[in-house]
């Protein structure tokens, strides 16, 4: 019995089975991958979660039991304290979006921009303003108006633009600290975002800089932009404060609080709103960040269920006889994320819904917590940007008036980061000593 209870049950996996054939089933029937809303499919695992019975040895939960099983799990510390923070970035997304930051870093940067090096310059002014911005979407939607023009006058594909577009954004994605997919990381592994920052930039290092030289050495018409790109320094304010700070160490939250209050203050005295209105967008760019919030804490809440009913710890099993090794361990990691990512095309829910299992990972293979926190971030974004029907391409697709398979061939950074990805666990390269501060805490059973 004891023996058996160890090993889990591969039926503590069928709701989160059952919510990935569903999401699969809505999106062939309908024909878009979005049609089944996030939270509601996670409802149907939950309720699915709830009916099953526990593996042999384990005792049996009421009904009620279970759901405040489901409750501890969504209201466990470091989740909660995940949320908070989505919640003040939204906060800071929107002070910063209506105050003209975003229009300010587009402009600064086109107004700038070499005429010889209009295609590495769009890579990079799109950089800068994921990360500023910490959303892919955002991003996309902000420069593709530009890309398009800029293709029109240089004679270069659409879908190329639009993949270099994607791919600008999807580095946001991957290394803002205010973007959800990388607070979700850190924070899940209580690894300090400026930690798991500067080991993302250097294991993509390469990626970048290839990525820039291929773009600068494609042949184009010689253009120039045409247009009055206006913008303010003092507007940038907000966005360099979060990053200094967020460099220096100082933890997000204050981090984040202080970006709110500049840019409200920034924005009253420019007048792009009042004190009071300006409560408004804080709100509004809050409820931006409702739904990954509460999708978040009803993960967090499945999961929970799924330890009961033994589906982690079978998983674990399972992963614990093909894996021997600790490159091993990470790149399993790796692959959970990416196939999640691709059934549900949401970088940040995978990286959630799998940060439990890889803590359990970290802890049996004694890996440091920051090459887990990078490589749930790392996994998790680059496919994102290589899904045709994911909201990225969908929406830069739509811009463009292509089709979003179209884009795929084109969007080469999320290839780059791919190989590099897979060469980070590979070659352990940057490496990253375990000791006792940045590892997981081993239990006397791990230490024997």
């Amino acid at each position: 019995m004891k023996k058996k209870d160890q090993k889990g049950s591969l039926i503590g996996l069928v709701p989160l089975i059952a919510f990935l054939i569903l999401y699969v089933l809505a999106g062939i029937i309908s024909g878009k991958f979005d049609s089944m809303p996030l939270l509601v499919g996670i409802t149907i695992a939950a309720m699915v979660s709830f009916v099953l019975p526990p593996p042999a040895g384990t005792k049996k939960l009421s009904f009620k039991e279970k759901v405040l099983t489901f409750c501890r799990g969504g209201g466990e510390s470091t989740l909660m304290m995940m949320v908070v923070i989505f919640i003040l970035a939204g906060a800071f997304q929107g002070v910063a979006s209506k105050m003209h930051a975003v229009s300010s870093v587009t402009n600064l940067g086109l107004s700038v921009l070499p005429a010889q090096m209009i295609l590495p310059g769009i890579f990079v002014i799109g950089c800068i303003l994921s990360f500023a911005m910490g959303t892919s979407m955002g991003t996309i939607a902000a420069l593709m108006p530009v890309a398009v023009d800029v293709a029109v006058k240089t004679g270069v594909s659409p879908a190329l633009m639009a993949g270099i577009v994607v791919g600008s954004a999807m580095f946001g994605d991957n290394m803002s600290f205010i973007s959800t997919t990388a607070i979700a990381s850190a924070e899940t592994q209580n690894v300090l975002q400026r930690d798991k920052f500067k080991l993302n930039f250097v294991a993509y290092l390469p990626a970048i800089m290839i990525n820039l030289i291929l773009l600068a050495i494609y042949p184009i018409k010689a253009v120039t932009l045409n247009g009055a790109y206006t913008y303010s320094l003092i507007d940038i304010i907000p966005y360099l404060l979060v990053i200094i700070f967020s460099l220096i160490g100082m933890n997000v939250m204050p981090v984040l609080v202080l970006g709110v209050v500049s840019g409200v203050v920034i924005g009253v005295f420019q007048g792009d709103f009042g004190w009071i209105s300006s409560m408004q967008y804080i709100q509004k760019g809050m409820a931006g960040m409702e739904d990954i919030a509460i999708i978040s804490i009803f993960v967090g809440g499945l999961v929970e269920v799924m330890k009961y009913l033994g589906g982690i710890q079978w998983l674990m099993t399972k992963l614990g006889q093909q894996t021997k090794t600790q490159r091993g361990a990470e790149l399993s990691i790796g692959m959970l994320v990416t196939l999640l990512c691709i059934a549900t095309t949401n970088n940040t829910i995978s990286a959630v819904t799998v940060a439990p299992l890889a803590t359990e990972i970290g802890q049996k293979f004694h890996l440091a917590r920051v090459r887990v926190a990078t490589l749930l971030a790392m996994f998790a974004t680059h496919v994102q940007g290589l899904i045709p029907y994911a909201g990225q391409l969908l929406v830069a697709a739509g811009m463009a008036q292509i089709s979003p398979v179209a884009i795929m061939p084109w969007v080469w950074y999320c290839y780059l980061t791919l190989i590099n990805s897979l060469l980070f666990v590979l070659l352990g390269w940057p490496k990253v000593k375990v000791t006792a501060e940045n590892g997981y805490p081993q239990t006397d059973q791990q230490n024997h």
